[in-house]
């Protein structure tokens, strides 16, 4: 059964389809060989990514400079030589019989360019990299447009989760998303009726973005109804306010960072210089839910807080190292305690493990998710592009969070249901305060 088949049953019924999902038929993924060939004739442009959505975009992506490593690299080996690459003259025959056979018999419309995104998706799916995605120049543009903070879009936060649905983590206020009467925890099934279970988050972010006035359907599964809505938004443009901010009981100073944009710098710089000026004796950064964002933000926000040294650093296959440093110019004060949870990755991750291994705060809550590899993208001459995994990543001790995540110095679990029984009250939050009341009496 395909897994766009399991719409028809209710998500929280279904179990995990991630790894099924993923697998092709070996021929498939050897075709891509040529295509690669074709289309690697331009100018080679990558910016790392520590990813894995999201404003909408996959488990948290971080960017750093553009890799300079020339094109011709890549080609060397010919991908598409019979004596040495992955296209040789059986496969290629094979394909070409294949293609005829379904063109002279098949009940269905045989698209070419459908047929060559198959090949490419199929390759990348054999190469074992879960990250490993393929744009088109509109999707890569997209994906491109949402670091900046600035789209079109409906103003929803989403995540994969862990049976690989699109689900709205928070849906921002006054937005289209809000007025049609989204929920945090909808998931998404179809976007303008057509399914989307299987698709990477990229890919369904891209079908609800769109111009500025344009509608957009969407049909989510509602689970405290058990049912499936129908809802209309009107896109809109969506400046994002990753950054939040209060001053809280005894000058405890509040910090909740949503994700990781060039536009989140600012907003974190501006918070924390507005809590100062009130005499803050303390501070909570809250990234529960935090799936990343731009390794440059991240970095530029820890400089805010850390000591002159190391922020984080990343080792590609070959062992090199890249540094990212800090350079102590503002040296946070109070005590901090950093709040994460099992959605608290990537960028979100970087930050937690650098301000725990200087020594500036200490982290609460519950082990976040562990995803501590870097991506990047290569864009190809026709406009599209590819991403694959080419680092990891390391805090400053060395510790290594890929698949391993970080534990908190204070564990504790969140109450959900004092959270939904008593006006929201958020008892993870609520300990942070109170352990650094008794830090700053």
């Amino acid at each position: 059964m395909d897994d766009r088949d399991l719409m028809n049953v209710s998500p929280a019924q279904q179990p995990a389809q991630k790894e099924r999902f993923h697998q092709k038929e070996f021929w498939i993924g050897l075709a891509i060989g040529l295509v690669v060939t074709l289309l690697l004739s331009g100018t080679l442009m990558a910016v790392m990514l520590a990813t894995g959505i999201f404003k909408a975009r996959s488990l948290s992506e971080t960017v750093s400079d553009a890799i300079t490593t020339g094109q011709e690299n890549y080609l060397t080996g010919g991908m598409g030589s019979a004596d040495t690459g992955l296209l040789d003259d059986a496969t290629e025959e094979k394909l070409n019989y294949i293609y005829n056979l379904f063109e002279a018999n098949s009940i269905y419309d045989i698209e070419e360019e459908d047929l060559r995104r198959g090949m490419i998706d199929g390759m990348l799916a054999g190469t074992g990299d879960k990250y490993a995605l393929y744009y088109s120049e509109e999707e890569l543009n997209d994906t491109f447009e949402s670091l900046s903070g600035t789209f079109y879009g409906i103003g929803a936060l989403l995540f994969l989760n862990d049976d690989g649905y699109a689900t709205i983590s928070s849906v921002y206020a006054d937005s289209p998303a809000e007025r049609a009467g989204l929920l945090s925890e909808d998931i998404i099934t179809k976007v303008d009726d057509e399914d989307v279970l299987g698709l990477t988050l990229d890919k369904i972010v891209s079908k609800i973005r769109g111009p500025e006035g344009t509608e957009v359907k969407l049909t989510v599964y509602r689970g405290m109804i058990n049912d499936y809505l129908d809802l209309t938004c009107t896109r809109g443009m969506i400046k994002e306010v990753t950054v939040e901010h209060e001053m809280e009981e005894d000058r405890i100073g509040y910090i909740r960072i949503t994700t990781f944009e060039d536009v989140t710098v600012e907003q974190f710089a501006d918070a924390l210089e507005e809590l100062k000026d009130q005499g803050m004796k303390g501070l909570v950064i809250d990234l529960r839910s935090n799936t990343g964002g731009l390794l440059s933000a991240v970095v530029s926000i820890a400089d805010e807080m850390l000591p002159d040294g190391l922020v984080v650093y990343t080792e590609d296959a070959n062992g090199k190292r890249a540094d990212f440093k800090s350079y102590g110019s503002d040296l946070i004060t109070v005590p901090v305690v950093v709040l994460t949870n099992g959605l608290t990755a990537s960028a979100s991750e970087i930050l937690t493990g650098a301000l725990q291994d200087h020594g500036v705060a200490v982290s609460m809550g519950t082990k976040t998710y562990g995803k501590g590899v870097v991506q990047s993208f290569v864009e190809l001459k026709d406009g599209s592009g590819l991403k694959l995994t080419t680092d990891q990543y390391f805090t400053p001790h060395g510790r290594a969070i890929d698949g391993e995540g970080i534990a908190p110095d204070i564990e504790v679990e969140f109450d959900a249901d004092s959270y939904y029984a008593d006006d929201s009250y958020d008892n993870q939050k609520a300990e942070a305060i109170k352990y650094l009341k008794e830090k700053i009496k």
